[in-house]
């Protein structure tokens, strides 16, 4: 027999909203928009009312994002904005490539091998907590100042987030998982492939994030010693003339590739996790 259904709930059905699918996406997508826009309207008026009224820096030390948009304008131009991307981004990504490299191999070796780790960490956590800018005089001396050095720099500093993220995520495996593919006959190499990678990829991922970022960090304090291309160049050879636009510019321009780097590391994330769900959705 067929459920009846009362007229109160039909008219319950009829009356409830629908919910688009997209409708959250959007509405997180324009307060994203609107978050931004603030902050220029925001930065703008404070460089007008500093200008004309407040007095509290000189006008040249707080440019409006208007001047900055034509400084960007007349150094592409020029052609030395691309010239100083290109550098900085090539050195970046090599270093990047070095310790993406070390820091997953060594992470993954460490948290499998209690013997390794026995030999390895304490070297390491010695080392972890001294600023990379301390080394970077003795790299300078090391290997010059052309590429080498500053390479060098940005996979010491990047290196250390990344193997630490790896290990953990390796360590802290949930046993619970471990003991069921177990049970099923899996091998220690199938354990390792199917369970404990897959278990392991966020916290990867994550390190990969902060590397980056800690990549475009030292590479500023690398080029402002020795170089003369990149975007801390660019910065500090503005600093030097008091070409704060300039300077404002690099900072953007890094934020930006910074920012992108960052979505293109989620898209990859969700697109090797699209089983995970966020428990805040």
């Amino acid at each position: 027999m067929l459920e009846r259904t009362s007229p109160e709930a039909l008219a319950g059905d009829a009356v409830a909203p629908r919910r688009r699918p997209g409708a959250p996406r959007l509405r997180l997508f324009l307060l994203r928009c609107t978050s931004i826009v603030l902050f220029f309207a925001a930065w703008s008026a404070f460089s007008f009312a500093n200008a004309r009224y407040l007095k509290l820096f000189n006008p040249v030390l707080m440019p409006s994002p208007l001047d900055v948009l034509n400084a960007g304008v007349a150094l592409t131009e020029s052609g030395e904005l691309q010239h100083d991307i290109l550098a900085s981004l090539s050195r970046v990504l090599q270093g990047f490539a070095i310790a993406a490299f070390a820091g997953v191999a060594l992470g993954m070796a460490v948290g499998r091998s209690r013997l390794l780790e026995s030999l390895v960490d304490p070297m390491l956590e010695l080392l972890r907590p001294i600023p990379p800018l301390a080394f970077l005089p003795m790299l300078v001396l090391w290997f010059g100042i052309g590429e080498a050095s500053k390479i060098s720099f940005i996979a010491y500093a990047a290196f250390f987030p990344i193997f630490t993220t790896t290990l953990e995520g390796i360590k802290y495996v949930d046993p619970l998982l471990l003991r069921a593919a177990a049970s099923l006959g899996a091998s220690r190499r199938d354990l390792f492939r199917y369970v404990v990678l897959p278990a392991a990829t966020p916290s990867i991922i994550t390190g990969l994030r902060l590397g980056f970022g800690l990549s475009f960090f030292v590479i500023v304090a690398a080029e402002f010693i020795a170089a003369d291309s990149g975007l801390g160049y660019l910065i500090n050879d503005a600093r030097t003339f008091f070409l704060v636009s300039q300077m404002l510019l690099g900072a953007a321009v890094i934020g930006l590739i910074g920012f992108a780097f960052n979505r293109l590391l989620r898209l990859v994330e969700a697109r090797l996790l699209r089983w995970r769900k966020s428990a805040w959705n």
